[in-house]
């Protein structure tokens, strides 16, 4: 329960923040404004994630790429958001879901749990360049 109320957290208070402005300045617009960056910042923006060792058979029998994240991380937001539609060509593991796919992370990140890491033929790439990482999985 207390991990799934992490992946919220910040989206939530977005929306707690437009919702005080609305009251507190009669600003709809903030509302409207603060409730869409409380979405961007949801996990809902992201391919529903699975665990780390479904992500690496499905990776073994299919070639795609995994793409271990967080929500709330900016630097996967903006991953996300460069890839588009061929987020589809990559397996995504939640990090605060699943201890193991964080483990995989600070395996392979200095001990640390640096997101998004991206496995890709095998190999770790910790926070590669979008524009990167789309051309590849378009190539693959």
């Amino acid at each position: 329960m207390a991990v799934m109320l992490r992946r919220w957290r910040q989206a939530g208070l977005f929306v707690v923040l437009g919702a005080l402005m609305w009251i507190i300045i009669g600003s709809a617009l903030s509302f409207i404004v603060f409730a869409l960056l409380g979405l961007v910042h949801s996990p809902l923006i992201f391919p529903r994630p699975v665990t780390a060792a479904e992500a690496r058979r499905r990776s073994a029998q299919d070639g795609k790429a995994i793409v271990y994240w967080r929500p709330g991380c900016p630097f996967c937001l903006r991953l996300r958001a460069t890839l588009g539609g061929t987020s589809r060509r990559a397996h995504w593991v939640d990090i605060w879901k699943d201890p193991e796919g964080a483990a995989a992370v600070r395996a392979v990140a200095d001990g640390n749990e640096t997101v998004p890491t991206v496995i890709l033929a095998g190999v770790p790439h910790v926070n590669p360049d979008p524009r990167w990482l789309r051309t590849e999985l378009r190539a693959a």
